[in-house]
């Protein structure tokens, strides 16, 4: 069968690459092994949350000075009006998740271990936990519930360094009877979709917090329906409402995935999960079909463009072997951030800074992979997301930011060539 894209990979930058593609009326299919790190992941997108050890407040600022120090970042291919356009559309896109922030401020939002965490976009059921203003806060959590721990939360924002006093505490609620079988987060956001569980919490909230607070709840508000729910809990209770993200899987992030990939399968994208791309067919530096391994043999689908969005070492993208060798694992393409020696690997300390962290593939301004000399190593072949080196996103608070950024504009190098041919044809 035969598509004007094959995307590898399911996670955010295989996602956004595939949707913008296929706005544009093309035939895309999506293959992967599963759905990508969207399941454990919060569903901010962080475009820049450190520079060094600080903290940043604008990341539109704060890239400029990135890419001027780290040329092999990712974002040193993308200019900063392309950044704001790719999370301005990923806004729209992103359909009752209803994203608020964008690239000029950071939101500072708490996390599961109640760290303050830098994020340039957020679901709105999220945007209140906002801390850089100060207040008073309190963390519910629900007995039996592991994966939230509202005071350990409090406790530690006690102690963070946050631009305005913070004042939280902890309270912790049991569900009623009949609904402590299965405390995991699927269950419990199942149970606010379907058993109207947010009655029980408004009647459980009302005479134990303060007319200041601000509630935080675990992100577990629904599947289907958080938004709706979140709403009805701010109007009930008179009072900011915002979830916290648990420890994956993270119910926010699936919400995330099932929006996009619901978006494209409306659109009649084709995706396959459980499959892996293992190699490709190619003629005079292009790709002509890419090889699909499944349960039965393998399959070839002929392609005019593709998009490697297959992750990092994580995601099975990239792999160290036992001998120590490093390779990208669809098209063993030249890799950038290796370490000078083959003999170090890893650094003594966990928050060391590690030699293979910023390891990946290298690309071109649109985002094709390169070769040692800078030429493309095939000239319809597009990387975007985690696959890419030059970044240390956990360190740097960037992975969903870039992933967002880079799928958008590895789509937009993709159309670029047919928009000009319109344009010629219009002149």
């Amino acid at each position: 069968m035969s598509y004007d894209t094959v995307v590898v990979g399911a996670g955010l930058a295989g996602l956004t690459a595939a949707l913008r593609l296929t706005e544009h009326g093309q035939r895309v299919l999506v293959v992967a092994r599963g759905v990508g790190a969207t399941h454990l992941a919060p569903a901010t997108v962080d475009v820049l949350g450190y520079l060094g050890d600080a903290r940043v407040e604008n990341p539109a600022s704060s890239v400029a000075t990135l890419v001027a120090s780290s040329r092999d970042h990712p974002y040193g291919h993308i200019s900063a009006d392309q950044l704001a356009a790719a999370l301005d559309w990923f806004t729209t896109r992103a359909g009752a998740l209803s994203y608020v922030g964008g690239v000029e401020e950071n939101l500072l939002l708490p996390t599961a271990l109640g760290v303050p965490k830098p994020s340039a976009l957020a679901p709105r059921t999220m945007s209140g936990g906002d801390l850089r203003a100060g207040g008073r806060f309190v963390f519910v959590g629900f007995k039996g519930f592991k994966d939230f721990h509202p005071t350990l939360i409090a406790d530690n924002l006690a102690r963070a360094r946050l631009p305005a006093p913070v004042a939280a505490r902890a309270l912790e609620l049991e569900l009623p009877a009949g609904r402590r079988v299965d405390m995991s987060g699927r269950v419990i956001a199942g149970q606010f979709d379907t058993e109207n569980l947010s009655e029980w919490l408004i009647t459980a909230l009302q005479n134990r917090v303060e007319p200041d607070e601000h509630i935080g709840v675990p992100a577990v508000l629904g599947l289907r329906r958080a938004d709706e729910t979140w709403q009805k809990l701010e109007t009930r209770l008179g009072r900011k409402v915002f979830e916290v993200a648990t420890l994956p899987p993270s119910i926010p992030g699936i919400r995330l995935f099932d929006a996009l990939a619901s978006a494209l399968r409306a659109s009649g994208t084709r995706i396959v999960l459980g499959v892996r791309a293992v190699g490709a067919r190619t003629n005079g530096g292009r790709i002509e079909a890419v090889d699909v391994a499944n349960a039965t043999g393998t399959v070839s689908h002929r392609t005019d463009a593709m998009v490697l969005a297959s992750g990092g070492f994580a995601s099975g993208g990239l792999e160290l072997d036992s001998f120590g060798a490093t390779r990208e694992t669809v098209f063993d393409l030249p890799l950038i951030g290796m370490p000078e020696t083959d003999r170090v690997r890893f650094a003594p300390g966990y928050f060391d800074a590690q030699p293979l962290s910023a390891a990946g593939v290298g690309t071109d301004d649109q985002f094709r992979p390169v070769d040692a000399s800078g030429r493309p190593v095939y000239t319809n072949l597009h990387a975007a997301g985690a696959i890419l080196g030059g970044a240390v996103p956990w360190k740097e608070k960037s992975g969903t930011g870039i992933s967002v950024a880079t799928g958008y504009a590895a789509a937009g190098a993709i159309l670029a060539p047919a928009a000009q041919a319109v344009s010629e044809a219009v002149r």
